[in-house]
C-alpha cells in the first residue's frame, strides 16, 4: 500500500549526516534529524493531517519500532532510528489531552547515515540493526542520554549546556534540570558540561564520532534478501 502525499511534493532530498534538506532540524550532531510517524497514530486518534509534525509519514505503525533499526528508504536512503519521539504539550493545542495517551504513537526519530531522494510510495525495510558504543544515546529517557553525552566528551574538552541539549535531543528548557541530572557522574566528568558562563577557557568539543554508527552505509541492500530476513515491510512514504 502506498500513502498520498498531504502537501504534494515529487521527491524529498535526505542529507547523509544532516538530515531533510531545508528542514529546521538538520544537524550534524542531533538525534532527532528525521522524525517518522505511521499513518496508523493519525487513525486511532483520529487527527487531521500534520498534526504530528512528522518529515515523513508511512503506511502503518511506528509504536513497534525500535532504536537502533536499519530502514532503507526506497533505493538511496538509509534512515538509523534513534529513541520515541516524546509527546510535548502543543499536541494537546490539536486535542486536550492527546499528549497524555498517545505515548510511542507520536512517532520515532532518526538521522540519517546515507543521503538521497525519497518519493511517494517508495518501500521502507528494515535491513539490520547497529547501536552507537554507548546505548544509551538512543534510550527513551531523555535523563540517560543526557549522561551518555556527557560521558563521550573526551578529558580535557568540554561542551556548553545548549551543545549537550541538541546532543541529546531534548529541549533548551531542560538545561535548569542538568545540574541536578550530571550530579550523579564523577567530577571530572561533570566538568566537561559547562554553561555559557563557565565557558571561558580550555578546548571546547563539537561533538565529533559522538554518532558512529559501526556499520557499512556503502553497501547496497538486496530488497528481496531484506524482505525474506526482516519483519514485514513499511511500504510507503510520505513528506510533509
Amino acid at each position: 500500500m502506498n500513502t498520498t502525499l498531504t502537501r504534494p511534493l515529487a521527491s524529498v532530498r535526505a542529507l547523509s549526516g544532516l538530515g531533510i534538506a531545508a528542514d529546521r532540524h538538520a544537524g550534524a550532531h542531533s538525534p532527532r534529524q528525521v522524525l517518522i510517524a505511521g499513518d496508523e497514530a493519525y487513525q486511532r486518534f483520529g487527527l487531521a493531517d500534520g498534526v504530528l509534525g512528522e518529515s515523513l509519514r508511512v503506511a502503518g505503525r511506528t509504536d513497534d519500532w525500535r532504536a537502533g533499526e536499519l530502514l532503507q528508504v526506497g533505493d538511496e536512503v538509509l534512515l538509523w532510528l534513534t529513541f520515541a519521539c516524546e509527546p510535548c504539550g502543543r499536541l494537546d493545542r490539536h486535542r486536550p489531552g492527546l499528549s497524555a495517551v498517545i505515548g510511542r504513537h507520536r512517532g520515532m526519530l532518526a538521522r540519517v547515515l546515507r543521503g538521497g531522494t525519497m518519493h511517494p510510495g517508495d518501500r521502507v525495510l528494515p535491513v539490520g540493526s547497529a547501536l552507537p558504543a554507548d546505548a544509551d544515546l538512543f534510550s527513551d529517557d531523555w535523563r540517560a542520554r543526557v549522561l551518555a553525552v556527557a560521558r563521550a566528551v573526551p578529558p580535557g574538552r568540554w561542551i556548553r549546556y545548549a551543545q549537550l541539549a541538541g546532543m541529546a535531543g531534548v529541549a533548551m528548557t531542560y538545561c535548569r534540570a542538568f545540574p541536578r541530572v550530571l550530579a550523579g557522574l564523577p567530577a571530572e566528568v561533570g566538568e566537561r558540561v559547562r554553561t555559557a558562563a563557565q565557558a571561558t577557557s580550555g578546548q571546547p568539543w563539537d561533538g565529533a564520532g559522538l554518532f558512529e554508527a559501526k556499520v557499512d552505509v556503502d553497501v547496497d541492500v538486496d530488497p528481496d534478501a531484506a524482505l525474506a530476513a526482516a519483519p514485514p515491510q513499511r511500504p510507503g512514504v510520505e513528506k510533509r
